[in-house]
């Protein structure tokens, strides 16, 4: 009975360590499903929110999906326009553009002055410019000169100055190019700046209720108005200027006459002008000495008048005592 008892009592300790053994197993398990579970819930507020990478060639919720669409809609237009996929966009063409304000002088001799003007005429409204000046002058009845101002396209200016510069004897040429981009540029802004304020003031005016307020905003949107008009008339100027390029071009003859061979040529009758023409100026300057003196002349006779109106007077009252009769009785010397 005793041993009976004491093997009882082993079997209730094993069970009890067993028991021990199975319930701290159990509570491991647990505090492990616990720690898994707030992993996979942190991973997926992690993915939800966009924050974790997308695996390589998957797309994760609606902005990857986006982003994949943009992708396969560039990489088609690529395709389209023959260009190879993932290729760089090519910049747009207004994007850096300069303007410059292009101008140019020549001087040629030509065989025939009213030739050449209408082939410089022709070569301008080829080129798509015009003839904005002409003048011709006659020198005589034989020779004559002319001045034209011609307006071409930029891109045309290098090919009619070839064919102008080539139409007789080149004697000079100038040339001169002025960047105006950055003023381009700023006038642009100003006028888009100039413009919203405009349509601010006009707002204004359409809310307010009170006379005075009413007329402050029209002189305030009068002034506005004037300053956007001059930035308007400068933007138009030179959208003009860069544009179209400006060409002087002097057409003379070959062999005309100038001053120089006037005077050299000189004969009696061109000597006899000139005579003439130096005792005109001479007599005009004589004329001009005599009116400068003419007052100090006038002012020394009119001084010599008075001083010969006293002298005689003086004169008159010497001459009375030794001139008057003498008295009866007076015995004669």
């Amino acid at each position: 009975m005793e041993l009976d008892s004491r093997t009882d009592r082993s079997f209730a300790r094993a069970r009890g360590r067993a028991a021990l053994a199975a319930g701290v197993l159990g509570l491991l398990l647990a505090v492990g499903g616990c720690g898994a579970s707030g992993d996979s819930s942190g991973s997926n507020e992690k993915a939800t929110d966009g924050k974790a990478a997308p695996r390589e060639g998957f797309a994760d919720g609606p902005e990857g999906a986006g982003a994949d669409e943009s992708r396969a809609a560039s990489s088609a237009e690529d395709r389209a326009d023959g260009k190879p996929s993932g290729s760089k966009a090519a910049p747009k063409p207004g994007a850096a553009a300069t303007h410059v304000i292009r101008t140019a002088t020549l001087s040629v001799e030509v065989k025939s002055v009213p030739k050449a003007v209408a082939a410089a005429r022709g070569v301008a409204e080829g080129a798509g410019g015009l003839v904005a000046t002409e003048n011709t002058e006659r020198l005589d009845d034989t020779y004559e000169t002319s001045h034209l101002v011609l307006r071409v396209p930029q891109d045309r200016f290098q090919e009619v100055l070839r064919e102008l510069a080539g139409s007789g004897k080149l004697l000079s040429r100038t040339s001169n190019a002025k960047d105006v981009t950055d003023q381009v540029v700023d006038v642009d802004s100003r006028i888009a700046t100039q413009r919203a304020s405009v349509a601010r003031v006009r707002e204004l005016m359409d809310r307010a209720e009170k006379i005075s307020d009413v007329v402050a905003l029209e002189g305030e949107l009068s002034s506005r108005q004037s300053d956007l008009e001059s930035l308007l008339a400068q933007q138009s100027s030179l959208k003009d200027r860069t544009s179209l390029a400006t060409i002087t071009l002097d057409l003379t003859p070959p062999d005309a006459p100038d001053d120089e061979g006037r005077d050299e040529d000189a004969g009696f009758l061109d000597a006899l002008g000139g005579g003439w023409g130096a005792f005109v100026t001479m007599l005009r300057w004589v004329a001009v000495a005599f009116g400068a003196a003419l007052p100090f002349l006038l002012t020394g006779a009119l001084a010599l008048l008075v001083w010969r109106a006293l002298r005689r007077r003086g004169a008159a009252r010497t001459a009375a005592p030794a001139g008057t009769p003498e008295k009866e009785g007076t015995p004669a010397p």
